[in-house]
């Protein structure tokens, strides 16, 4: 897998996990930096573009996700999942933070939160392909917040511009996570975003509403694109400034 277009060096070391992120939906507000900072760590910044802060609720579908040197297993790597993300940086590397993912698989919602630091939560959903584009919903099991809705397409496949508010929002390789009460960051990498300008009709969101970021509109996102998705490599979660 390539790695000439990522601003710093991956691990030297081997990647821990493979899984393809298929069918997203990428919805971003522009929110409150006062109500977004309480959920970012003390020693990690907050990341703007031009002035404004972001927050997006992706829908999409994990699939094939597998350990390095083991096989996918049907019914336990595929499983749609619903995370809500913002942009972050450290020691120069961004990359995003996430308050919550949200995901119909028992395993990983045991699993990751105890191994990674992830903040996995169970939910029941589905995001699928329709002929205009795609459908998603989700319901958490603990206490019924959803997010339902569909989007679709417009206009032809792009890749983001220099520069650009796209190159800020998808061309990251990085995430952040608080793990035994410090801080920790692990490695991501996959091709370059190729995504599309969308369109999407929501008809329920107490899920990015739940965490209270001074969105005016949930129901109505200020950017909203959609792809077909990327293979990505995962390297485990390591200490900020630990040798890799």
């Amino acid at each position: 897998m390539r790695t000439d277009h990522i601003p710093f060096p991956m691990p030297a070391r081997s990647w821990s996990l493979n899984q393809n992120w298929v069918n997203l939906t990428f919805m971003h507000w522009i929110v409150d930096k006062k109500k977004i900072s309480k959920y970012i760590p003390e020693d990690i910044e907050l990341e703007d573009f031009d002035g404004d802060a972001y927050v997006g609720t992706i829908p999409f579908r994990m699939e094939r996700v597998r350990p390095r040197f083991l096989p996918s297993v049907p019914f336990v790597s595929n499983f749609p999942e619903f995370n809500i993300r913002t942009y972050v940086t450290k020691n120069g590397i961004p990359g995003v933070l996430f308050l919550t993912l949200d995901a119909q698989s028992r395993i990983t919602t045991a699993y990751a939160p105890w191994a990674y630091g992830l903040p996995y939560i169970y939910s029941k959903g589905y995001v699928k392909e329709t002929e205009e584009g795609f459908e998603w919903y989700s319901k958490r099991v603990s206490n019924g917040i959803e997010l339902k809705g569909k989007s679709n397409p417009i206009g032809s496949v792009e890749k983001a511009k220099k520069g650009s508010l796209e190159e800020f929002l998808f061309e990251r390789y990085s995430l952040y996570v608080t793990y035994n009460q410090k801080t920790h960051m692990a490695y991501t990498c996959h091709e370059p975003w190729e995504y599309h300008k969308a369109e999407a009709e929501i008809e329920i969101n107490t899920l990015t509403e739940h965490y209270e970021l001074g969105i005016e509109n949930p129901l109505k996102p200020d950017l909203i694109h959609i792809s077909k998705g990327v293979q990505v490599r995962t390297w485990s979660v390591e200490k900020i400034g630990e040798e890799s």
